[in-house]
């Protein structure tokens, strides 16, 4: 599909003899754009190395070595490179509404958008970030400074990126999201395969992947069918007969309708710079844990005034522990955090001496805060153990329930308590990190969206999108990525919003061009298990190759 072929005229809409023209998009760069475009990317490398650099020397982290520091360099660059091709894949679909209906010139369009999209990821909470690491082995995760670590997310990333780029340069709207996912899945069963003759080792997080799946699976059904009840509302209640018409010409619609599409373009940016930009996010701190654990296995930010509570927290979730342990004697600390680990393994973790050992671990926890006054004082030689303790025990506690522990309401309510101390002390994303996603995110934004913008605009529907069509996709997008941003679940901004866009034209009565829709349909069933086999088998040549 050549990124030129809007040039040409849409079709005319039923019941108008004149073609609409489609919007032109083969305007050339301007070299002070380019010299611009790369003073930022430069800008942004050298804040992240400056701030990575700093990070480690506030805290006393040993130099790392030339190779070690060259892998950690790869690793961050491959992220980054994730997030970027992420931008001019995904965030392309924000763009098409205001495009094929003049309502902004593209290379403002885009310039816009990808302001948003980097405002979007530096407000972003952080929890769709760790719900894509749930999904990730146990001892992977334990262990990601390890060559096992390192193969993990150089599989996974460079297996999203590949599908990715493999769907963009097709220019079928494919979801980011649904890549990554996937190729987190076949990097568990990879591990798991491939260590099948080992006692306890994980695969995937299939509780928390089917979670996940199931918002992948329902956002484009409720962007289809949303988007077509919005659009017959809009009809019924707004009687204006210019909402509901295509543009004639390159002239820009009404001001009112111009700054309503503009308002939903923003806020679709917005949100999925706040979703997408933390899947990138989680990935990057996981190196970062595994190269440089002194500065960032733990949240060195935390305020000396938390510990207190933090203290009285762990020893009120021991409590509630050890009156699960049926007597079990506790056992010492690095038992303990064996004994859990096994558990969260196997999901087998309603047992007393599970229960004993996560009295211990979090006995330990806290005595380790104490000894040293606060969790961002804590040194180097215990960094890591702590980190992992913390990690274990919350974990646990997410999955206690589903694994058939009787909690009662008191006790449920400290150990909810308590995870989310636990995750205040160990699930953070530093600003540069978050810079760096951001303008990763929003630079690719402005790269490669033409093939996707003509996908979105002219090869859904059987005529141009009309100003309402355009407003009532793009506010079923925004509102749905910013309600599962909400509840910390990875959506896919590109199904949601290409499905909005096919609701309206079947309500409208436009007709759906069979072949667009027959590719996305294809490209959204062979996303998981391309990703899934890309990842596996790259996995498996990864763990040979470190």
């Amino acid at each position: 599909m050549s990124d030129t072929a809007t040039a040409g005229l849409m079709p005319a809409p039923p019941g108008r003899g004149t073609a609409r023209q489609g919007p032109k998009l083969d305007h050339g760069i301007h070299p002070s754009g380019l010299i611009a475009f790369l003073l930022v990317l430069v800008a942004g490398l050298g804040y992240a190395l400056f701030s990575l650099i700093h990070d480690m020397n506030a805290v006393g982290e040993s130099p790392l070595a030339i190779g070690a520091f060259a892998l950690l360099a790869l690793a961050l660059l491959i992220a980054l490179a994730f997030e970027f091709v992420n931008g001019f894949h995904d965030t392309a679909n924000a763009v098409a509404t205001v495009i094929y209906t003049h309502s902004m010139p593209p290379l403002v369009a885009v310039i816009w958008s990808g302001t948003f999209n980097f405002l979007g990821v530096m407000l972003s909470s952080g929890a769709v970030a760790y719900a894509i690491v749930t999904l990730l082995p146990v001892e992977l995760i334990l262990q990601v400074g390890s060559s096992a670590g390192y193969a993990m997310i150089f599989a996974l990333l460079i297996a999203a990126i590949l599908w990715n780029l493999g769907t963009w340069a097709l220019g079928l709207p494919n979801s980011s999201s649904h890549a990554l996912i996937g190729s987190v899945i076949g990097v568990g069963l990879a591990n798991q395969l491939m260590a099948s003759g080992a006692e306890g080792t994980s695969g995937v997080e299939w509780a928390q992947a089917f979670k996940v799946l199931q918002g992948l699976l329902l956002s484009p059904v409720l962007g289809f069918v949303l988007a077509a009840i919005l659009l017959l509302a809009m009809k019924a209640v707004v009687k204006r007969k210019d909402l509901y018409e295509a543009p004639v010409g390159e002239a820009p619609p009404p001001l009112w309708i111009r700054g309503l599409l503009i308002l939903t373009c923003t806020l679709v940016s917005f949100f999925h710079g706040g979703n997408d930009g933390q899947k990138g996010m989680g990935l990057i701190m996981l190196i970062l844990i595994g190269a440089a654990p002194t500065a960032y296995a733990l949240n060195r930010t935390m305020s000396d005034e938390t510990t207190p509570a933090f203290v009285q927290q762990s020893q009120a979730a021991s409590g509630v522990f050890a009156a699960h342990a049926a007597g079990a004697p506790l056992p010492a600390p690095a038992e303990a955090r064996g004994t859990v680990a096994a558990a969260l393994r196997t999901k087998d973790l309603d047992r007393p001496p599970v229960f004993a050992a996560l009295a211990s671990l979090s006995n330990d926890i806290a005595a380790s805060v104490q000894k040293h006054g606060a969790i961002r004082q804590v040194p180097a030689a215990a960094t890591p153990n702590l980190r992992n303790d913390m990690y274990l025990a919350s974990d646990a506690v997410r999955l206690l329930p589903g694994a058939g522990a009787t909690l009662s309401p008191d006790e449920a309510k400290t150990l909810k308590a308590y995870s989310g101390l636990l995750n205040d002390g160990t699930r953070y994303i530093p600003t540069w990190v978050k810079v760096a996603v951001a303008l990763a995110l929003g630079l690719g934004t402005m790269v490669g969206w033409k093939r996707i913008v003509v996908t979105v605009g002219e090869k859904i529907g059987k005529t141009h999108l009309t100003y309402a069509q355009g407003a009532s996709a793009e506010m079923v997008a925004a509102g749905t990525i910013g309600l599962a941003e909400l509840y910390g679940l990875p959506v896919s901004t590109t199904h949601i919003l290409s499905s909005g866009v096919a609701g309206t034209m079947a309500a409208n009565g436009s007709g759906l061009q069979a072949a667009t829709v027959r590719n996305m349909a294809l490209a959204w069933v062979l996303t998981l298990p391309a990703a899934i086999t890309l990842a596996a088998g790259l996995f498996f040549v990864l763990r040979h190759v470190f």
